[in-house]
């Protein structure tokens, strides 16, 4: 529990992160050392100081050879604590893999490379990112909770070499997400001592607006075969007859036209083809919603659709001044969509 004011205590933990900051600067790998790491008695570790002080005490008050002794031995107990519990998290070196897009309200999954020179191994390593605070998840204005949510961190029981690590970090809003700071940190061996590090990655991460179903989305299903006799998308199958072509040696013979062969017309092979649909516009300009946020959400919900179902469409954007876009399908191009309404202003 704190003692100070509040009005008093939130600048000096802003302070203090700052000064965190200072002495890492931003970037994808990062290494722990003497400049980085941190160290300092844990909850359990403050109840080991205490009993160092009574038993200091205790023995120059009654000239207790026995307690002093065993306070001697305890602060011996405490000091190689320190050195190992510092040793056992410095040199680790730590690697930013990948961050995903995600939609607004999802989390981002950041991977991680840990890399480990030591013979021993380490352990009980525990990886988090400190959330983010959702009233304030702004650029200008980001707020990072100082506690790390152990629900949305990793324990890593046993590193020797590498290994490879995915962690959540919380999303509020669309647009670019800058990533909070990464805490490691560790007790081992004996739980006196708590050793932590901070790394902050440059790299940042995007999210989509979270989808938005619209009244007018049969315009976005599949068209049906009667309408696809114009202007409609095939591609290779095996209903619908498509076209004859010269029979090419090595040819399934399944597909040769025999009632030409018979009429000495030649060999021909057949090919077939299924309807897939009509090619969609995906319009800012066609959207109902009054709201620019809101359209963008109805342009998610219309391009996820339209990746699922495989169906050809081009997406226009208010930032889009010729009237040409962009054409695709798949879900390939559904996701870069998606990422071009995470950027758009």
């Amino acid at each position: 529990m704190s003692f100070l004011p509040k009005a008093l205590t939130v600048p000096a933990t802003s302070a203090l992160s700052r000064w965190f900051a200072s002495r890492a600067p931003k970037s994808d790998s990062a290494t722990l050392n003497l400049r980085n790491v941190y160290i300092f008695f844990s909850r359990e570790g403050m109840l080991f100081a205490v009993l160092l002080v009574i038993t200091f005490i205790a023995g120059i008050n009654y000239g207790n050879n026995l307690v002093l002794g065993l306070c001697f031995y305890l602060v011996s107990v405490w000091l190689i604590s320190f050195h190992v519990t510092f040793a056992h998290i410095s040199g680790l070196k730590v690697q930013l893999i990948e961050v995903t897009i995600a939609e607004a309200g999802a989390p981002v999954w950041v991977t991680l490379q840990l890399r480990s020179e030591s013979r021993q191994p380490r352990r009980q390593l525990l990886f988090g990112f400190e959330q983010v605070d959702k009233e304030t998840d702004k650029k200008s204005s980001k707020k990072i909770k100082p506690n790390v949510d152990n629900q949305n961190s990793v324990l890593v029981t046993r590193l020797q070499g590498e290994q490879i690590i995915r962690l959540p970090v919380q999303t509020h809003s669309r647009g670019q997400f800058e990533l909070p700071r990464l805490k490691i940190k560790t007790v081992y061996p004996l739980g006196i001592m708590r050793a932590w590090s901070y790394v902050y990655f440059a790299r940042t991460a995007w999210v989509y607006p979270k989808p938005e179903a619209f009244d007018w989305q049969a315009q976005y299903s599949v068209a049906s075969q009667e309408d696809l006799a114009t202007g409609g998308q095939y591609r290779q199958g095996q209903d619908d007859f498509e076209r004859l072509d010269n029979y090419i040696e090595g040819e399934s013979l399944a597909r040769v036209s025999w009632g030409h062969v018979a009429r000495g017309q030649g060999m021909f092979t057949k090919h077939f083809a299924d309807p897939v649909g009509h090619e969609q516009s995906l319009d800012y300009a066609d959207m109902p919603a009054a709201h620019h946020e809101q359209r963008l959400a109805q342009m998610t919900y219309g391009a996820m659709r339209l990746g699922e179902l495989g169906v050809p469409f081009k997406m226009r954007l208010p930032s889009d001044v010729s009237a040409a876009a962009l054409m695709g399908e798949g879900d390939s191009f559904a996701q870069a969509c998606l990422l071009r309404l995470a950027k758009t202003p």
